[in-house]
């Protein structure tokens, strides 16, 4: 082989070399450049979930109409969903609601351990072991309410179990005011009477 040869022979392969180191240098930054940008995108998603999400432990809320405390709504902690639609304020750790004449008497409380309350609607979807009890010494058992703060009223359509100081009460479906002081039952499964002493504490 002349030694132009082996130069050109050399030359080419300095020059595959090159482009070889080129390419493979170019696909290296291409993907440092990606996951750069994947990263960044992690990111701002993680960011974006953060900021949508509001938390706050040992929570009291007042709900007033024209001036007057109608109810005050009691919870150990509450994350407020913002970045789905409708949003909604969820209560794991249970919830407690007091409701309240003009003169701030309460005449009703609700107790639950799930609450979910959607800002849209004015609606409190509560669950799991849901007790609505009155100044009458009447008590609601049921697994799901909806309370609708506008409104003031109680709807659902599950098992219901009202238990009064005299009888107690089984069907499917109710609705009452928020002083569960005048309710209705869609329909009665049966009426039991029972005495005073008979009723759970």
């Amino acid at each position: 082989m002349m030694v132009t040869d082996l130069l050109n022979a050399r030359s080419g392969y300095c020059m595959r070399t090159r482009l070889f180191f080129v390419i493979v240098l170019g696909s290296l930054m291409f993907s440092l450049y990606s996951c750069k940008q994947d990263l960044k995108s992690g990111v701002k998603v993680l960011d974006k979930s953060l900021l949508n999400t509001e938390r706050a432990e040992e929570v009291t809320i007042i709900y007033s109409k024209e001036g007057h405390t109608q109810a005050m709504l009691y919870t150990k902690s509450f994350n407020h969903i913002q970045n789905v639609i409708p949003s909604y304020i969820e209560m794991k750790k249970g919830l407690k609601v007091e409701f309240f004449d003009d003169s701030l008497h309460v005449q009703s409380t609700l107790t639950a351990k799930y609450g979910k309350y959607f800002e849209s609607n004015g609606n409190v979807l509560v669950r799991d072991s849901v007790v609505v009890t009155n100044k009458k010494n009447e008590r609601l058992n049921t697994e799901e309410l909806v309370w609708n703060e506008k409104l003031q009223k109680f709807y659902t359509e599950k098992f219901v179990k009202i238990s009064t100081p005299t009888q107690v009460i089984y069907g499917d479906g109710l609705e009452s005011n928020q002083n569960f002081s005048v309710y209705k039952i869609t329909n009665v499964k049966g009426i039991i009477g029972i005495s005073k002493s008979a009723l759970p504490e």
